[in-house]
């Protein structure tokens, strides 16, 4: 199943790029700590878990440019649009900070995504669904992988449960922005194309709950939550991110390795 025409006017293309965009932005920030993680072996679940998001991010933007019809490909996707243009979450666009933070972010987006593209499988769409069979293999990783190092620092030295503590208190009110559904999203639900957050929502806090006593972490309070970035208004921190990121293709049009 697929669209073609003006792509700022197809919700597929709209969805399809708010999960491409999502993938390489927390792919890129965690490339960031390359040579910089507290391990070698870090070093290297790092640095293959943001692969694992970029490849995810290669494969929707050559569908979303496909649904488009356009002629842009991945690489224009990518690195060819301002920042008012991406459509990811607020949370995956949060600076690095320290490792906890890194970690507890990591962990709120997989505890989501994972079960999201577990559901994804089941689209109408094929291409989706192919996507997503792929993507849900590696979010599982990613899941555990980040869970497990909340519950070691929670529930390690006083000075590491207080850092993952205070990341949790800063990001959780980019959580929100997770669970919520527009007319784009919303037309692509009742053709069983595209996945409803709410079904997502009591597993994504089973999870969390689950994983946070284990940490013996509190749980913030559910408050204002801050929103914009599907609709491409974003912290002045994507800003940044794009201007390293997009910098070849911007000083060299066209450039191949």
């Amino acid at each position: 199943m697929s669209e073609t025409g003006n792509g700022s006017e197809l919700p597929l293309f709209t969805y399809t790029l708010r999960l491409a965009d999502n993938a390489l932005v927390l792919g890129h920030r965690l490339s960031e700590w390359c040579g910089k993680a507290p391990i070698l072996e870090e070093e290297m679940a790092l640095a293959n878990m943001g692969l694992d998001l970029i490849g995810q991010a290669r494969a929707l933007y050559t569908y979303a440019g496909e649904v488009e019809g356009e002629g842009r490909d991945e690489d224009a996707l990518a690195y060819r649009r301002d920042a008012f243009a991406f459509r990811n979450l607020l949370l995956v666009e949060q600076p690095n900070g320290d490792f906890a933070f890194t970690m507890a972010r990591q962990f709120l987006y997989a505890a989501f995504a994972h079960p999201f593209y577990r559901e994804l499988v089941a689209s109408r769409d094929a291409t989706l669904a192919a996507i997503a069979a792929k993507a849900e293999k590696e979010l599982a990783y990613h899941l555990r992988h980040a869970g497990e190092w909340l519950v070691r620092l929670g529930d390690g030295t006083e000075e590491s449960h207080r850092r993952a503590q205070d990341a949790l208190d800063e990001l959780w009110m980019y959580t929100g922005e997770m669970f919520e559904v527009d007319q784009v999203e919303r037309a692509l639900i009742e053709r069983g194309i595209a996945v409803d957050p709410a079904r997502i929502g009591p597993e994504w806090d089973e999870t969390v709950s689950h994983v946070l006593a284990e940490a013996t972490l509190q749980r913030p309070r559910d408050g204002w939550m801050q929103t914009g970035g599907r609709n491409g208004r974003h912290s002045e921190y994507l800003g940044y991110i794009l201007a390293e990121m997009q910098f070849l293709q911007r000083a060299y049009p066209d450039a191949r390795w």
